[in-house]
């Protein structure tokens, strides 16, 4: 085999704490997170040199692919060619870029001919990011510490969603700045959906809840640090005619969705063959 085709799942948050700033600068978190059926795509092949190109032209030039790519070389990974093409939009809470750089050690899994261990596997995705290894494990999982520290869940029956961004995107670091001028509880897991970041989301992620929720969603809030926001819908056709519904009402995003078993997610779903 020398290419491989990776689809790489978006995730939810359908419950989001955030503890005060500890002695490290950082913000320990207590989340619940969730595959869904949104996804990019890795097209990746043995190449004489390593090349990354996107469908999207502000994808920069630093990014989770290229930090992946540097750890795995420490294993002495072959040169690979990427093409992203990029689905889940960038700014939302959505994960994308950390479901890429899984993607990279999917792939790895199936064209290194040094063997790419679970533990190497893990060790590279707390070294990308927080919440880059829960991509790992997929379906519903709780996320602790800064969001490494996972508990799987077992996966509850199919679920239909929609997901839907406003015009303007989240920075995650201001998002945090902008949380720690309020003042709130560091909140123990509950049922429900629940996100603090809905404190200091932009108007459009806001709006877009109400959007949702006047559409028949039976609960609807923020994923991640925003903007995208998310509405739980009763079966697949309300979820395609609410999606239908907010992209006439104009807004540039609104896609309907489902959970994503961890049963489905990289093994049943990805890694198909490109040749």
């Amino acid at each position: 085999m020398n290419s491989v085709r990776i689809e790489c799942p978006a995730k939810i948050n359908t419950f989001l704490a955030v503890g005060p700033v500890d002695a490290r600068g950082y913000h320990p978190i207590r989340t619940v997170f969730q595959t869904i059926t949104l996804f990019d795509t890795l097209e990746v092949e043995l190449a004489d040199k390593t090349s990354i190109t996107c469908n999207w032209s502000d994808f920069p030039a630093e990014n989770t692919l290229t930090k992946m790519l540097r750890l795995a070389r420490e294993i002495h990974c072959p040169e690979l060619k990427i093409h992203l093409t990029k689905r889940i939009p960038a700014q939302s809470g959505l994960g994308g870029g950390s479901s890429d750089a899984v993607g990279v050690l999917k792939a790895l899994e199936r064209l290194s001919p040094v063997p790419l261990t679970p533990e190497h596997q893990m060790d590279f995705a707390r070294a990308v990011g927080a919440d880059v290894p829960f991509f790992l494990l997929g379906g519903t999982a709780k996320g602790e510490g800064y969001g490494e520290k996972l508990t799987p869940l077992p996966d509850g029956p199919t679920r239909w969603l929609v997901v839907a961004r406003p015009d303007e995107g989240v920075d995650t670091a201001k998002a945090y700045k902008r949380l720690d001028e309020t003042e709130r509880p560091f909140k123990e897991f509950e049922d429900g959906l629940y996100n603090d970041f809905e404190r200091v989301a932009p108007c459009g992620s806001l709006e877009l809840i109400d959007r949702l929720r006047v559409h028949g969603a039976s609960e609807a809030g923020l994923t991640g640090s925003g903007s995208a926001v998310f509405g739980w819908m009763p079966d697949q056709g309300s979820a395609d005619k609410v999606a239908d519904k907010l992209k006439r009402e104009g807004w540039p995003y609104a896609e309907a969705a489902r959970t994503l078993a961890r049963s489905e997610i990289w093994q049943d779903r990805g890694l198909a063959n490109l040749k």
